[in-house]
């Protein structure tokens, strides 16, 4: 397989900081970009001290970083740079001369007070595509206003929708509004990349939190436009399919997903169903949906009676969609997840050895490539202030007195 990395000599400057944007920046990194990771000097990004547990173990040692962390930045490089300064406002203005991509997740406005917004950047290399990921939109009322993930799940109507019918409402177990507005992200800066070999022009790209997670509602957000009717949390279930959606047997819980009306009728026959007034009842999904309780109840009484291994080896037998509840551990013993190297290791600077979890994606002349560790704090500053913008020792070591870097 020919290895030539998809974005070769593209690179990245990313001023992200927590989940979105480093989400964003690992992804293009695994495609091949260089990708240079700002950071205060001294404290790095927050999710470092997101812990436990740390990479030396239980407790933190000798400014250990966070699993948090080392989840979302590997294949990059780290340079400090206290840019609120007028010589580390500097630094960041001669890496832009040779970046095609700068990302940031300030709020709106901060990083002009330092020189640094959009405008006054093109000023100095007008191919750059600029991209800022905020809470709300640059150019609403609310862009002033900060936000972190779990708000926006609940404001942007994520947690409305989530957890049990009687319950209270849920956020999800990952961060999935900061995931998501990253993956946005990657997608609009390809975008914008393609668009730059056109008509040789930079990009402003903004990525609203809010927005993100309203626009990722998908069918929910649908249903409530077409339909008029405020969706509600309807737990493991489905509004719009049925039966989708966990069972219990005698030793555990199963998840059911029906899609079609063809599987519908194959489960049918596998649970040896034979009155056909019964069966028509339920024969397509609308009418399921009408008489949900009734064929959930009835296939509830029926899946109580035996194991849960029983079941899924008889609906796998017959291209009936089913799967067990995994908790993670049980997710990275999977003969599957075995099978796909799901897990790889990178090594740290100090060889220690890193886990990660493999990109998903496969390319047919490409492989996606593991070969950096995510950095040590600082790690790569006097190789990139040195290789990349020609400082001596002496001047690395003078900015290193006033902890500008």
């Amino acid at each position: 397989m020919r290895n030539n990395p998809l974005l070769k000599g593209v690179r990245i400057l990313d001023m992200s900081r927590i989940l979105a944007g480093p989400w964003a920046t690992q992804l293009l990194a695994d495609y091949g970009a260089e990708v240079i990771k700002i950071e205060k000097p001294e404290v790095g990004d927050d999710t470092r001290q997101w812990g436990p547990p740390w990479l030396s173990g239980k407790k933190r040692l000798d400014n250990s970083d966070a699993a948090y962390f080392l989840s979302t930045n590997r294949n990059k490089r780290s340079l400090t740079c206290d840019f609120s300064t007028k010589e580390g406002a500097l630094i960041i203005k001669k890496l832009i001369k040779s970046c095609d991509i700068l990302i940031e997740n300030y709020r709106a406005g901060t990083l002009e007070k330092y020189g640094l917004g959009e405008k006054q950047l093109k000023k100095i290399n007008s191919k750059l595509i600029y991209c800022s990921i905020t809470a709300f939109s640059e150019t609403s009322s609310k862009s002033d206003e900060s936000g972190y993930d779990a708000m926006i799940q609940a404001s942007g109507g994520l947690m409305s929708i989530t957890g049990e019918k009687e319950g209270k409402p849920q956020k999800s177990g990952v961060a999935i509004a900061d995931i998501m507005a990253g993956m946005y992200a990657v997608t609009a800066i390809l975008a914008s990349l393609y668009q730059r070999e056109k008509n040789h022009e930079g990009q402003r790209i903004n990525i609203p939190l809010y927005d993100t997670q309203v626009a990722w509602l998908a069918n929910q957000s649908m249903n409530y436009l077409i339909g008029g009717e405020i969706p509600v949390r309807e737990g493991t279930g489905h509004p719009n399919i049925v039966p989708y959606q966990t069972f219990s047997t005698n030793d555990g819980e199963i998840m059911l997903a029906i899609g079609n009306d063809g599987q519908f009728k194959r489960l049918m026959t596998v649970l040896n169903e034979t009155n056909t007034k019964f069966i028509n009842k339920f024969k397509t999904n609308e009418q399921r949906i009408v008489n949900k309780e009734e064929i959930i109840n009835f296939l509830q009484v029926i899946f109580i009676k035996n194991n849960a291994n029983h079941w899924l080896s008889l609906f796998r037998e017959h291209g009936i969609p089913c799967g067990p509840i995994n908790n993670i551990q049980e997710v990275f013993n999977d003969s599957y997840s075995k099978e796909r190297n799901i897990v790889r290791y990178t090594v740290t600077s100090d060889n220690e050895k890193v886990p990660t979890v493999a990109n998903p994606v496969t390319f047919s002349s490409y492989k996606i490539q593991y070969n950096r560790a995510p950095p040590k704090l600082s790690e790569h500053t006097n190789e990139i202030l040195k290789e990349n913008l020609g400082y001596s020792d002496t001047e690395i070591e003078k900015l290193r007195s006033k902890n500008i870097v």
